[in-house]
């Protein structure tokens, strides 16, 4: 089994997710099931077939959340250090063609978030910088061609 590597806050918000799940939604859409059926010919009652389904999408979501945390690595990023990017570490990067500077923290997949800064471990651009130094150039390629990226400053927040 593979390891998902994530830090606290990504357990904890895969944690609560599963719990408003289990707690709110899959009561809930068992009650609409439940009215449903109230309303007589199950084969054309369309809020029976809609429940059916959201019953079938929160079951499969807390079947994905319970793998995740079964398999999950949590790691403290505030007992990393060093001078190389890897898991955890927040990465300023300038974009070397536009001067664009950018801050991104190396996150597990599920935790990426590239508006609020948090870049998933497996994007192009993380793997790039994977192992690398202050001042290194970083060359990803895109759809719109090979961009590079010199790494201004790696901290561990």
């Amino acid at each position: 089994m593979e390891k998902v590597p994530m830090t606290g806050g990504g357990y904890r918000s895969l944690d609560d997710e599963l719990k408003r799940l289990k707690s709110v939604e899959r009561p809930s859409v068992i009650a609409a099931i439940s009215e449903a059926r109230q309303h007589g010919d199950l084969s054309e009652n369309a809020e029976y077939h809609a429940a059916k389904d959201r019953q079938g999408w929160i079951e499969g979501r807390i079947a994905e959340i319970e793998d995740k945390l079964s398999r999950s690595q949590v790691i403290d990023v505030s007992k990393l250090s060093g001078k190389q990017v890897k898991f955890g570490a927040t990465v300023t990067v300038v974009d070397e063609d536009t001067e664009d500077e950018a801050r991104y923290q190396i996150v597990g997949e599920h935790e990426a978030d590239v508006k609020q800064g948090r870049l998933s471990l497996t994007s192009p651009l993380a793997r790039g910088m994977i192992g690398k130094e202050m001042g290194d150039v970083v060359e990803v390629t895109t759809p719109g061609g090979v961009k590079a990226y010199e790494i201004l400053k790696v901290e561990w927040v």
